[in-house]
């Protein structure tokens, strides 16, 4: 696929429910087309953002991951199936985005992120949508991105509650200051087994779902430019209680 040509009639009749909206229309949908969007993780978070990003018609999306299927993760990771079951998960995500949308390119990087790769990842993609579950890769991807000025749309989650927020901090918000950062948010890592994971604690499968898909969107926002991403804000959600928050948060001095 040449992501510099212009939608073709196949394509016109794929998006036609994007290209309707004002907000996005053909011009809209032709930046999606030549987008390139990294997501860490093809697990609870990941699954459905490579989904719906795929559907959405974005042109080249990137996938890190270096696990295999395992029984225990189809409760949530909704792009893998049963028979998918001891596959890596970049194969099995890889052959579910070719069935929804032909046209999007894939890129696999099987690798784990790390401080030292993180960097020359991202600088390669638009955008960057973290669906990663630990603290030492969320650190290293929202460093790397502030670094190479890529947007971050970073999300984590675990039982019943979820959070997520957009990161530019290489830009001034409206007011002329600076845009905070993941360290801003959250100043350091927690030590190591404070807090536990969703092996440990449990999650509720479907909210994996509302928090990927949330991040979808920011992401579709980003590329298109509509919209008011979530900068400065973290969006809260309690599924239990089913009620959304907003907590803002600056650059510290």
């Amino acid at each position: 696929m040449d992501a510099r040509a212009p939608l073709s009639p196949e394509e016109l009749e794929r998006y036609a429910r994007h290209i309707v909206l004002p907000e996005i229309g053909g011009a809209g949908q032709q930046r999606l087309k030549r987008a390139r969007v990294l997501v860490i993780g093809a697990g609870g978070l990941g699954a459905p953002i490579l989904q719906y990003l795929a559907a959405a018609g974005v042109g080249t999306l990137g996938i890190v991951d270096n696990d295999f299927v395992a029984l225990s993760n189809l409760q949530r990771q909704v792009i893998h199936g049963t028979d998918e079951v001891g596959r890596p998960k970049l194969g099995s995500a890889k052959d579910a985005i070719r069935r929804i949308n032909p046209n999007v390119s894939v890129e696999l990087h099987n690798l784990r992120i790390d401080d030292v790769n993180a960097a020359a990842l991202v600088a390669r993609y638009d955008v960057v949508a973290d669906g990663s579950d630990n603290f030492e890769t969320r650190y290293a991807v929202a460093d790397a991105c502030a670094s190479e000025h890529r947007p971050l749309v970073h999300a984590s989650l675990g039982r019943f509650d979820g959070q997520i927020t957009v990161l530019k901090p290489y830009e001034n918000g409206p007011d002329g200051a600076p845009n905070p950062s993941y360290r801003d948010l959250f100043p350091q890592q927690p030590p190591a087994g404070l807090v536990p994971s969703c092996a440990q604690a449990g999650v509720v499968g479907a909210l994996a779902g509302v928090l990927g898909t949330l991040q979808a969107t920011e992401a579709i926002k980003l590329i298109t430019g509509i919209g008011e991403p979530l900068i400065g804000r973290l969006l809260l959600y309690d599924a239990l209680a089913a009620r959304f928050e907003t907590i803002r948060y600056k650059a510290r001095a």
